[in-house]
């Protein structure tokens, strides 16, 4: 699906009634109505950095970008919205969004330390190979919340913890990280 209908089918999951699962256990949808919340925010707010408009310019030949995800998903809340904008900077992109826990289940294939973690960006190119995979944060995010993980955070703590570090970066260091991804592969 392209974003259009991923935000479609975001709203339904929030307007449904009953919920379906996951989202009729309250948590799941309490996370999924402030997930639209923050993506709306970097949709509307979020600047993109002129060195990434600058490299994703560069790509000159048909890229397809899959982005595995799920509206529940809070770090993917904080990326999509920077990965929706800088691909638009190129008509050579193409974008399609899947839901992780929906047919066709790919990402089994791209698993991060043998978890179905998410957000996940698969960058390929126009014959459908893969160039490059990202996600599912940044490497400061990351390390953050393995520092967590290691300190025993409850989930409480590891989500504020989270959420102020993507305050505080404003997707800067995503950009960063696929500004270097893109430069790696139009190089080659």
């Amino acid at each position: 699906m392209d974003f259009h209908r991923y935000l479609l089918v975001f709203e339904d999951i929030l307007h449904a009634s009953p919920p379906s699962a996951p989202y009729d256990n309250a948590a799941y949808l309490d996370y999924a109505k402030l997930n639209w919340s923050r993506m709306s925010r970097w949709l509307k707010k979020g600047v993109l950095s002129e060195v990434v408009v600058e490299t994703v310019r560069r790509i000159n030949a048909p890229q397809h970008w899959l982005v595995i995800t799920e509206p529940w998903c809070g770090d993917a809340a904080h990326t999509l919205p920077f990965i929706q904008l800088i691909a638009q900077q190129n008509t050579h992109i193409s974008v399609e969004y899947e839901l992780r826990d929906s047919p066709p289940f790919r990402i089994e294939k791209y698993l991060t330390n043998g978890s179905k973690s998410i957000p996940k960006l698969i960058i390929r190119d126009g014959k459908g190979n893969d160039l490059a995979t990202w996600g599912p944060r940044p490497a400061a995010c990351q390390q953050l919340y393995d520092q967590l993980k290691v300190e025993g955070a409850d989930f409480e703590t590891q989500k504020v913890a989270l959420q102020n570090w993507y305050n505080a970066d404003k997707g800067q260091s995503l950009q960063q990280e696929l500004c270097e991804l893109i430069a790696e592969v139009v190089s080659h």
